[in-house]
């Protein structure tokens, strides 16, 4: 038995969340008041035909249903053993951009905000929401073809024996850090190919930049020293239940330095911790 619930920010891409769940093949509900879930829950639950069931929740529940989330996840948490709170969230400026090019209306302009303020007003409303995630999802630069395989990768990693969805990512600082990440590392520190004009075009996973970045002793004491802790701690996250980590790793602008550090540290994951491990570069 497997239970997503499926919430965040609207326009961050919750109905694409669920329809690659249901293409997973779970059974999906959409806007189930908080109210609900402990007796829909119960009642699918006792069919042996729904082992894997979808549900999302929004703000469009009323405010009393969402102040007493915390409450019903604590109940659900206590009756269902593999259950995963999903959240996802974007930027301000993607989710204004994403509601002018759709023309559909927030849900919280209906009473008159603004959109900018009923972005913001719905980010407090869903802050307690967010609190109790499992796992999270930065969707601000993911198209929706990115975000589907996103979501089947994370809920279903081909490594079935493992209990840890790993995501290792590479970003530009002066594109953002990705709002999504548990641990953040800074890079910056280390020599920069960019400041040759031969090895600008490259990318981090292009031989000459992992040539010229290998022959740098501190490179490798960076990478060492990132790996060692992860690998280190990793059991430690494992052992208290929790099931999804993203480890983001920043550079000036997420084209070498982050690039190559992510693809070294998921590798070196991937040996201790199985095919669970993903690695994405967001701003190549």
């Amino acid at each position: 038995m497997k239970i997503f619930i499926v919430t965040g920010l609207s326009g961050s891409g919750k109905s694409i969340a669920l329809n690659a769940l249901e293409d997973e093949g779970f059974y999906c509900i959409d806007n189930l008041p908080v109210g609900l879930l402990l007796p829909v829950l119960r009642d699918l639950t006792k069919k042996p035909v729904f082992q894997e069931i979808a549900v999302g929740v929004d703000a469009r529940s009323s405010l009393d249903d969402l102040s007493g989330f915390g409450d019903v996840v604590d109940e659900l948490r206590g009756q269902f053993r593999d259950l995963t709170i999903m959240f996802l969230q974007a930027r301000e400026a993607v989710l204004i951009k994403r509601f002018g090019e759709t023309r559909r209306k927030h849900p919280l302009t209906h009473s008159g905000l603004p959109l900018l303020e009923a972005i913001r007003e719905e980010k407090r409303l869903l802050s307690d929401v967010a609190g109790l995630a499992d796992l999270q999802i930065d969707t601000s630069q993911y198209s929706i073809h990115e975000l589907s395989r996103l979501v089947r990768e994370r809920v279903h990693p081909a490594d079935q024996e493992s209990r840890l969805s790993i995501l290792v990512q590479s970003f530009g600082f002066k594109n953002g850090i990705p709002l999504d990440s548990d641990y953040v590392f800074d890079v910056r520190c280390l020599p920069n190919p960019y400041w040759d004009a031969k090895l600008r075009p490259y990318s981090g996973l292009d031989e000459p930049v992992v040539e010229y970045l290998s022959a740098y002793p501190e490179v490798e004491e960076m990478y060492s020293a990132l790996s060692d802790f992860l690998i280190s701690w990793m059991p430690s996250l494992q052992d208290s239940n929790r099931s999804y980590v993203t480890v983001s790793i920043g550079c000036t602008g997420g084209r070498h330095r982050s690039v190559f550090i992510a693809e070294k540290l998921g590798a070196r994951l991937a040996q201790h911790f199985g095919e669970g491990v993903k690695i994405r570069h967001r701003d190549l």
